[in-house]
């Protein structure tokens, strides 16, 4: 699929990876992540939705610490929470916040199926052994969208590999050169910076830890 990919995203990771921080961060980029999903629900719903997205967030903030330790890449650990994302949205009918096409779940879940399988991941189980003991708030569902669904935040074509748009619109195959941890400001975190969870959500199309177009 296709993610943004920039400097605030090598903060966020190094916040999250830093035990001191990494509760202040974990809430920032749920937040945040929440802001921006629910932007794109059906306004009708928006609310309705907030605590299950909340909880879900919050789980694949743990997904991608693993993918991360497992040895993939920021933008690669980034996207398996994505997906995972898309998947819960897709099995409740929430297809108008889907960030790739329903007829591409497939195609993602077999790129990562190595990771997925490990922890029991699967389109109808999204967190796996991810999710919390006492499971997620329920939220309803609006499986009739899915008779005929409409993708409007969804850019499809990008199943084969994690495509990176930079901040100077370059879009890079596979994720940029990550920078060395010791270069890299844990303070321009979202979560650490007062001001980027808002700064984020107001400058994305979409938006998890991912532009189909997403943060």
């Amino acid at each position: 699929m296709k993610i943004r990919q920039n400097a605030r995203h090598f903060a966020s990771r190094k916040a999250l990876e830093t035990p001191v921080v990494r509760s202040v961060a974990k809430s920032g980029l749920v937040r945040m992540h929440t802001k921006i999903f629910t932007k794109k629900a059906d306004p009708a719903h928006a609310e309705e939705r907030k605590p299950r997205l909340d909880a879900f967030f919050a789980a694949t903030m743990d997904t991608y610490l693993a993918a991360l330790q497992k040895g993939y890449s920021e933008a690669e650990a980034r996207e398996i929470t994505h997906i995972q994302s898309n998947f819960d949205f897709y099995n409740h009918g929430w297809t108008e916040m889907m960030e790739f096409p329903g007829d591409e779940l497939e195609e993602h879940y077999e790129r990562y199926a190595d990771f997925f399988e490990t922890w029991g991941i699967t389109i109808d189980d999204p967190l796996g052994e991810f999710e919390p003991s006492g499971g997620l708030p329920d939220a309803p569902s609006t499986p009739e969208r899915l008779e005929n669904p409409d993708h409007p935040h969804a850019a499809g074509g990008f199943a084969d590999d994690v495509y990176v748009e930079t901040d100077d619109g370059e879009l890079i195959v596979g994720g940029q050169d990550e920078p060395a941890s010791d270069e890299v400001d844990v303070s321009g975190a979202v979560g650490i910076d007062d001001d980027a969870v808002d700064t984020e959500t107001d400058n994305t199309d979409g938006g998890a830890v991912g532009d189909g177009n997403s943060n």
